[in-house]
């Protein structure tokens, strides 16, 4: 399958730049449109690693009303997991530095939930890599808040700056996906929406 048998219009349902830089680097044209106030809660008692994939279905869900018939909308959602409880998005930089705190020598769980959206169908995956983090100094996770503002991030981290560098001992799994996005899988769940 060639990048141009997608023939339907693309729309990313996310404001992240990240997953912007992400789905642009596979080369596809898409428009991003953002809906807001699309409730993120989920039921007490769902397991951390199915949430993302219950916020993605229901950030999909808003979008389904006003669908046209050649749109494919893409929704998204990542959690960290830490002995089995996510770390959501920081409160404020007291949060995000004993996020940091609790994340340090120890190994995490990054899951991000897709939903491939069309008018008639959908199609719900989860992607799961682990990542070891190193031992970090009081001084060195204060110095990557103050100067990263890590606030929309979950966890308090972006994989691809600073602390990424110097704190992340090792990955299983993808790369992108801790960045929010696991492209490689999007591409291949893309190719079975071109191929029917």
């Amino acid at each position: 399958m060639a990048l141009e048998d997608i023939t339907r219009h693309i729309i990313l349902a996310s404001r992240s730049p990240r997953r912007r830089e992400l789905l642009g680097g596979l080369g596809l044209d898409f428009e991003v449109r953002v809906i807001p106030g699309i409730d993120e809660s989920y039921p007490d008692g769902l397991p951390p690693a199915e949430i993302p994939r219950f916020i993605a279905r229901k950030k999909a869900d808003a979008y389904r009303p006003d669908m046209k018939e050649n749109e494919l909308v893409i929704t998204a959602d990542t959690v960290v997991i830490l002995d089995n409880e996510v770390l959501e998005k920081p409160r404020d930089r007291d949060d995000a530095i004993c996020m940091l705190h609790r994340l340090a020598g120890r190994t995490h769980e990054v899951v991000t939930g897709v939903v491939l959206t069309v008018r008639n169908r959908q199609s719900v995956f989860s992607v799961t890599s682990e990542v070891d983090f190193a031992t970090l100094t009081d001084e060195e996770i204060r110095y990557y808040v103050d100067t990263f503002q890590p606030y929309d991030k979950a966890g308090a981290y972006g994989i691809q700056e600073w602390i990424g560098y110097i704190g992340v001992q090792a990955i299983r799994g993808s790369f992108y996906n801790v960045m929010g996005l696991p492209v490689q899988r999007l591409y291949q769940e893309l190719k079975k929406f071109a191929e029917i």
